[in-house]
């Protein structure tokens, strides 16, 4: 039996250019790796990403810099907006999961978690020992913080770190990416890229980070944070969310297509 801890990104599960809109088929599909999943008597853990139901609006009042006195009441509004926003597109995904008779408990950051980073404050042992039939689901949010910043985006990936190290059982952890199929050589864009198969923290990154749509460190903070996980959890691995039966055949086979991160 495995327990895999997945990390849905934000640009998978929404359109991240497009305020407030989900990919319906892109969750439809990862429900139904969800319940095969469990169906094989594995246990997930999942952690999503936020997308255009966080990013636009972190960006455009600057929530990830903190407080800003010129602007003060204007974030205080966006804050509470993007939490409000973010509870919305976790229930969507619970919804979806609820269709397929999965149970599911959200666990929302803003509710229990403080500061920023891997290193951030909260108890995470409600998620630790969330039942075994019962799948935890949390996700990037703004948290409140200490003075000056008063607020902060706690990121889904900072929490894949913590979670990745602290909950003893989990066997593979992987990262579901929207729009690659793993970590690439050059970005996306550039037609001589190709993908890299294994990756650890000494090899260099060429990649791009689209400041416009994501405040939270893009790809540069997920190989970061898979490394960290990687010293502790065998199966690291960014996989193309697109393409979920590659999570089936990792646990089958132990490969697939995709980039194991490795110490």
């Amino acid at each position: 039996m495995a327990h895999v801890l997945m990390k849905f990104g934000g640009g998978l599960i929404t359109t991240k250019s497009k305020m407030k809109t989900i990919d319906e088929r892109a969750i439809a599909k990862l429900s139904g790796l969800i319940k095969q999943l469990l169906d094989l008597d594995n246990r997930v853990t999942i952690v999503h990403g936020a997308g255009s139901f966080g990013h636009l609006k972190a960006k455009e009042w600057k929530i990830a810099e903190g407080a800003k006195p010129s602007i003060l009441m204007e974030q205080k509004q966006a804050v509470k907006s993007i939490r409000a926003d973010m509870l919305e597109l976790n229930r969507l995904l619970c919804d979806s999961l609820t269709t397929l008779d999965v149970d599911s408990q959200s666990f929302p950051p803003s509710q229990w978690a403080t500061e920023v980073g891997p290193n951030f404050l909260g108890d995470l042992t409600p998620i630790v020992n969330c039942d075994d039939s019962v799948v935890p689901i949390t996700f990037g949010d703004v948290v409140n913080c200490s003075e000056p910043n008063l607020f902060g985006i706690l990121s889904g990936d900072d929490l894949m770190v913590r979670l990745g190290k602290e909950i003893p059982t989990i066997t593979h952890c992987i990262f579901l990416l929207g729009d690659t199929e793993g970590l690439l050589s050059a970005p996306p864009s550039d037609p001589n890229s190709e993908l890299v198969r294994i990756w650890n923290s000494k090899m260099p990154i060429s990649g791009e980070h689209d400041k416009q749509q994501d405040v939270t460190g893009g790809i540069f903070l997920k190989l970061n944070s898979a490394s960290k996980i990687s010293r502790v959890v065998e199966n690291v691995w960014f996989i193309d969310g697109r393409r979920p039966e590659r999570v089936l055949e990792l646990l089958n086979s132990g490969n697939t297509r995709g980039t194991q991160i490795v110490p």
